[in-house]
């Protein structure tokens, strides 16, 4: 791959981000949550005690809330100023992944890695879905290449290696302070069978980590000392109904291995393959390849022997071992798996590249995948034109452009003189961005018309309705409704806490009760609204959508 092919279509990758990020609204649950978070943050001005619609909030740190609320006090309160700063860390993802894979690799593999992470199914859906797995990814990639670059320099005996690690331990205090201890997890499970394997034995008692734990503890020293004036000092505080004794030891422990001890909260989708399954869509389109290269590499190191000097294992059991301690957890969801990704990345382009990209005579093996890719990428091109023409009605003509442009440029690369293994890497980048492209620009955009927070949102600004008089009653909690609102909005499900003059946000079934207590209340707004990320096949299908939502109102209260 060019250097020129490289950057083009990285920035088209980027593009397809950007899409996203300033055209679609938050989502409902965890998006729209935390950009809640972050802006109340703002608003009152507490970084180290984190609030969420005015009640303690103990779930995830705080460092995706700081660098968002940052970002809205020099953008203002917008949704894609939330994303910013998450979207920058996809970036510090996709450039320590290229100088990882250059580090043990070609220069070629490196691109290839970083395409292949850059097109991955996930990456354009963190892009705009904000999580804290955005902005982790980013922290512990930077960490691995860091300790890797660090332990390299080692084993060469050139000079300056300390500044690795140093700087590797804020990347794992950034980490830490996005989702926890897992961030210090993946980097130990990826480099230490790598230190085994090439026989590095005083990288496991080497006197830098002394200086290193201590700098830890420091640079960890503001969100635990929020914690502990919120929790410690006040013990007994009630988090989804269970009294918190310690907000130290939920985070450091209860959060992370709490999942293992049975002390965890959540409990949901405990099975070995639930994440396995959840990249077959994750992944896409690289997943069949890079199943394909885990299992090659198991192999090459079983034949070759585990102890092979120079050799790279970083990527296959960071890898491999981490997914092994998510699988355990009793609480999975299909994000957790996100943060190895760019490992999985640097496995698949190290094995396009030896074994596919340069192949003229394929294999009868190789054939058969390519053909399945080929019928894997048709099946996604029918999708692509049924989710452009018929959930939302026709597209706009741009978009019509663009998909014209990305049909043409696969027929091209289909009768091109190109070797097989570039065909293939071309094509699938070309239609998942493609596909992306309709997703950002207008899938979503109209699907998030159906749910009501945004939506109301901005009804409300539009109509400049007093936000103080408006109550939820009854009806699912919006956090996009607080976010775009700009305003904390009181909600109960008690009718006697209801006063008249009060505009109350319900659903329509809860309108009859409501009337005989209020009997003259007045009908301000009525729309349908609908759970956007439970999508179904009749809410798809206009003629049968209406069925499949719910009819909500606006309504004044009056004696």
């Amino acid at each position: 791959m060019s250097k020129n092919t490289f950057v083009l279509l990285l920035l088209a990758c980027i593009g397809v981000y950007l899409a996203g990020v300033f055209m679609i609204p938050l989502m409902d649950i965890d998006a729209a949550q935390y950009a809640s978070i972050s802006r109340e943050m703002l608003a009152r001005n507490s970084f180290l005690q984190v609030f969420d619609l005015g009640k303690d909030y103990l779930d995830k740190p705080p460092m995706l809330f700081w660098l968002s609320a940052v970002s809205m006090k020099i953008f203002g309160v917008h949704d894609w100023a939330y994303r910013i700063p998450s979207l920058l860390f996809l970036g510090v993802a996709l450039y320590s992944t290229f100088k990882f894979a250059q580090l043990f690799y070609s220069t070629q593999v490196a691109r290839l890695a970083t395409i292949i992470l850059a097109s991955s199914q996930a990456f354009f859906l963190m892009a705009h879905d904000v999580r804290t797995d955005t902005m982790l990814v980013g922290w512990v990639m930077l960490s691995v290449y860091l300790l890797a670059k660090w332990s390299d320099t080692l084993r060469h005996q050139q000079k300056g290696a300390s500044p690795y690690f140093f700087m590797s331990i804020v990347a794992i205090a950034g980490g830490m302070m996005t989702k926890g201890p897992i961030a210090l997890v993946v980097p130990v499970l990826a480099l230490a069978p790598h230190w085994i394997s090439n026989k590095q034995w005083k990288l496991f008692y080497h006197p830098i980590y002394i200086p290193g734990i201590l700098f830890l503890a420091i640079l960890l020293f503001p969100m635990s000392w929020g914690l502990y004036q919120q929790y410690d000092l006040q013990p007994g505080k009630l988090i989804n109904e269970r009294p918190i004794q310690s907000g130290l030891e939920f985070y450091y422990w209860t959060q992370s291995f709490g999942r293992y001890t049975g002390e965890n909260f959540y409990k949901e989708m405990g099975y070995f393959t639930f994440l396995l399954e959840n990249m077959f869509w994750s992944f896409l389109p690289w997943i069949f390849v890079f199943l394909w290269a885990l299992f090659a590499k198991g192999y090459s190191m079983v034949s070759e022997g585990f102890f092979k000097p120079h050799s790279e294992r970083i990527s296959f059991f960071g890898f491999i071992l981490t997914y092994f301690v998510l699988s355990r957890s009793q609480a999975q969801l299909p994000h957790y798996i996100f943060v190895v990704f760019p490992l999985a990345a640097i496995l698949t382009a190290s094995h396009w590249e030896q074994f596919i990209w340069h192949n003229k005579t394929a294999s009868k093996f190789m054939k058969g995948l390519f053909g399945f890719h080929l019928f894997l990428f048709t099946i996604l091109i029918i999708a692509a034109a049924l989710i452009a023409f018929i959930p939302f009605g026709r597209i706009h003509w741009m978009g019509l452009i663009l998909g014209s442009i990305a049909l043409g440029l696969i027929i091209y690369i289909i009768f091109s003189k190109q070797a097989i293994g570039q065909k293939w890497f071309y094509m699938a980048v070309v239609l998942i961005l493609g596909v992306n492209t309709f997703m950002n620009t207008h899938f979503y955009p109209n699907l998030l018309k159906f749910q009501w927070g945004n939506e109301l949102a901005r009804v409300a600004d539009e109509k400049g309705w007093n936000k103080d008089k408006l109550v939820l009653y009854k009806i699912p909690n919006s956090n996009a409704f607080h976010f775009y609102g700009q305003h904390v909005f009181a909600n109960t499900k008690d009718s006697l806490q209801l006063t008249a003059g009060s505009w109350v946000i319900t659903d329509f079934k809860n309108d009859s009760a409501l009337r005989i207590q209020f009997p003259h209340s007045i009908e301000k707004y009525v729309s349908n609204r609908f759970h956007v990320t439970m999508l179904s096949l009749p809410f798809l299908n206009p003629k049968t959508r209406l069925k499949e939502t719910t009819v909500f109102e606006v309504i004044e209260l009056k004696k």
